[in-house]
């Protein structure tokens, strides 16, 4: 299964193909790196990319994303699946990757994107990912019925409205309709979710190394690595370590320290070699708050000094 990186770059990439629009056309007139991000899209815009893969992709998203779905779906996380049988409302966080199956071709509804920054807590009143709804570790997929789907979708009704318009505060109105969404979910009961031994190892496998890749590449030396130990990538998943090792081991032959670690020293040798990063540099990168534990690890994992190795 290839797993893509995605960020919202790519998305406005894809959606142009998708539309057959000029990126600067799906932009929301306005937006400004101040406000932050904000958009919204129908899924039927999306449906041709679905037909062609028969699947949503694992993506990395650099978004929060809420979606009124209007048909039969799947939603796999790492070791759950929540069937859908018509309407789903869907919150979705960059800190939890999944899988959004389409079980037919009657596919409809809208969905909204943002970033972090858009709700910033002075403009929104809200940290994101202390809402309950966005907390790792949870399954934020609610089944509604056709009563509750028509009255959502008068919400992205207003927001489709607003977002054409000249009103000068539009972005904080769009924000208050962003809270009632998020209100509204956390009002509701999650979808049942079911254990699935089906191809769980799999998606768990595929999942984890989601969360590893998205975290690469360091691009800058201000980037810091945000998950370090087996423990942190088996609680961002919602599964026990014990677990996510039995797996990893089972289908690699590694443990999940040993992937992380293999991951690390690869990242460290590319720092060492192409960039001009002094040490310290690089290991505040990787996660270190001591140059003398970098410079341990990597000399037991290569059998050489960071600067031996940059020579």
């Amino acid at each position: 299964m290839n797993i893509e990186n995605k960020t919202l770059e790519d998305f406005y990439k894809e959606a142009a193909i998708f539309t057959g629009r000029e990126i600067d056309t799906l932009l929301p007139p306005g937006i400004t790196k101040e406000i932050g991000h904000f958009n919204i899209f129908d899924i039927a815009d999306t449906i041709r990319e679905v037909k062609r893969k028969n699947q949503m992709p694992y993506n990395r998203r650099a978004y929060y994303k809420i979606s009124l779905i209007r048909g039969k779906n799947r939603a796999e996380y790492a070791d759950k699946v929540i069937d859908v049988q018509k309407n789903a409302l869907l919150f979705a966080t960059p800190k939890v990757p999944y899988h959004w199956v389409p079980q037919d071709e009657n596919q409809s509804g809208s969905f909204i994107v943002f970033t972090d920054d858009f709700m910033i807590k002075n403009k929104s009143g809200v940290m994101l990912d202390e809402l309950p709804i966005f907390r790792s570790g949870g399954y934020p997929v609610f089944e509604i019925s056709d009563e509750e789907a028509d009255e959502i979708e008068l919400t992205f009704k207003k927001m489709k409205k607003e977002i054409a318009s000249d009103y000068e505060f539009k972005y904080d109105l769009l924000r208050n309709y962003v809270l009632e969404l998020i209100h509204y979910g956390q009002k509701l009961q999650p979808a049942t979710t079911i254990q699935s031994t089906h191809n769980a190892s799999q998606r768990i496998i595929a999942l984890f190394i989601e969360l590893l890749e998205r975290q690469f590449p360091i691009e800058s030396t201000s980037q810091k690595l945000s998950l370090r130990s087996a423990k942190e990538y088996a609680d961002r998943l919602a599964v026990h370590v014990n677990h996510l090792n039995k797996v990893l081991k089972e289908n690699t032959g590694k443990t999940t320290t040993e992937i992380i670690t293999g991951r690390m020293i690869q990242e460290a040798k590319i720092l060492l070699k192409q960039t001009d990063w002094n040490v310290s540099e690089i290991a505040y990168s990787l996660g270190f708050d001591e140059v003398a534990h970098f410079s341990n690890f990597f000399k037991k994992q290569t059998e050489m000094a960071p600067l031996a190795y940059r020579i």
